[in-house]
């Protein structure tokens, strides 16, 4: 890297902005663009390292996004879909982990706790890639869009509550990481309201945007004390503020346009960068098994359910490409295994590598050749409020 910190910067700027425009020209999401900047940037620019900085902004830029994910889960919506959210994020998370973990101990050889990592990092559901989606092609306010939203909530804090159960330190510290959650989720629509209602939403100084900053920082930094992750924290922080934005479209969209033109890009530039050909190459055949393991659980979980819900063919097949994707979730589980140990260098490297294609590949074929219409999506919710009602009445 640079020592200029000035050009350091320009160069991850200048990727991101050849991202948007290459994002434009294709009509694919920038946040699969960006990725593929980082492949590029690592494996032929010479860009091998980060610096404080950069893992910082990549780290803000994952929590904001994650928060906003939540936000963007509508509390009616989620009742409204609660029956298949659920069961879509339950069996997301659950058939490709038994099954990934059962088969990295004995077909692959690993012990026991690598095999748990494996089907932790390996049953993730990206948030991030999938609202950067939602966001982009106007989805996020459908049904689907919110539907998918909730399901990866439920599938995330089962792969969260899986590595917390499993590997955990249960201490002081992490209860009362727990208990101070607990209380700033009560009182955080309160909280929000209040300076939403006190302050105006037009002010320069944009209070109520440091406000949520404040906290998103202050609970990742307990999370991380913790041993927890910060995302965690965000994901919920958003869910109980999703009633409150839902009045306040105005602040949604600030805090939007600052994740997405700085934070963000830093996120999915530095994912790419995790990605090194040559390991790619020399671990080719195992990647490229775990990564259609990986398609393929998910698809004996998610794609009957979206079905039998009427969903039609095309639009389950979209639903369940995106519940395939992983990022952020299944990096951080690898890293907590080789951190802590637990896996090796090369396990790491092969987790990470199928982590990151499966935000680019099943997300770009749901794009291509799977992305409903606003009629598909409109008959379908129709068809879904129809089934409620019929059930009612039964």
């Amino acid at each position: 890297m640079l020592d200029n910190i000035w050009f350091e910067a320009a160069i991850w700027m200048g990727l991101a902005f050849l991202a948007s425009l290459i994002s434009i020209r294709v009509g694919i999401s920038v946040a699969l663009i960006e990725i593929f900047a980082g492949i590029l940037a690592g494996n032929f620019l010479g860009i091998h390292e980060t610096t404080q900085w950069i893992d910082f902004l990549a780290m803000l830029g994952s929590g904001v996004l994650t928060f906003l994910a939540g936000a963007e889960i509508d509390p009616q919506s989620l009742k409204a879909n609660i029956k298949i959210s659920s069961t879509v994020g339950i069996l997301s998370f659950a058939v490709p982990f038994v099954f990934i973990w059962l088969f990295a101990q004995f077909v692959l050889g690993w012990n026991v706790q690598q095999a748990q990592i494996a089907g932790i990092a390996l049953s993730t559901t990206s948030v991030a890639v999938i609202y950067a989606v939602l966001i982009e092609k106007e989805l996020a306010d459908t049904s689907l869009g919110k539907m998918l939203l909730a399901s990866c909530f439920i599938t995330d804090f089962g792969t969260v509550l899986a590595l917390g159960i499993l590997f955990a330190d249960f201490n002081g510290i992490l209860l009362i990481f727990v208990v101070v959650l607990a209380f700033v989720l009560w009182l955080m629509p309160r909280w929000t309201k209040y300076l939403i209602g006190k302050l105006g939403a037009k002010r320069v100084s944009e209070p109520e945007v440091k406000f949520i900053l404040l906290v998103l920082l202050f609970m990742g930094g307990l999370a991380t004390t913790a041993k927890s992750e910060a995302v965690l924290p965000a994901y919920l922080i958003g869910l109980v503020v999703a009633g409150v934005f839902l009045t306040d479209k105005t602040l949604v969209n600030r805090m939007r346009t600052i994740a997405f033109t700085i934070f963000t890009p830093f996120y999915f530039i530095k994912a790419g960068l995790y990605v090194s050909l040559k390991a790619v190459y020399l671990s080719a055949g195992i990647i490229l098994i775990l990564l259609l393991l990986k398609i393929f659980l998910k698809t004996i979980g998610v794609w009957p359910v979206a079905y039998r819900s009427r969903m039609n063919r095309s639009m389950s097949t979209y639903t369940t490409l995106l519940m395939s994707t992983g990022l952020t979730f299944g990096t951080i589980s690898a890293l907590y295994g080789l951190n802590n140990h637990i896996i090796g260098q090369s396990q790491y490297t092969i987790l990470v590598t199928v982590v990151i294609l499966s935000a680019i590949i099943p997300t770009l074929i749901a794009q291509r050749f799977f992305e409903p219409t606003i009629k598909e999506m409109n008959d379908w919710n129709q068809a879904s409020v129809k089934k409620e009602e019929e059930e009612k009445d039964e």
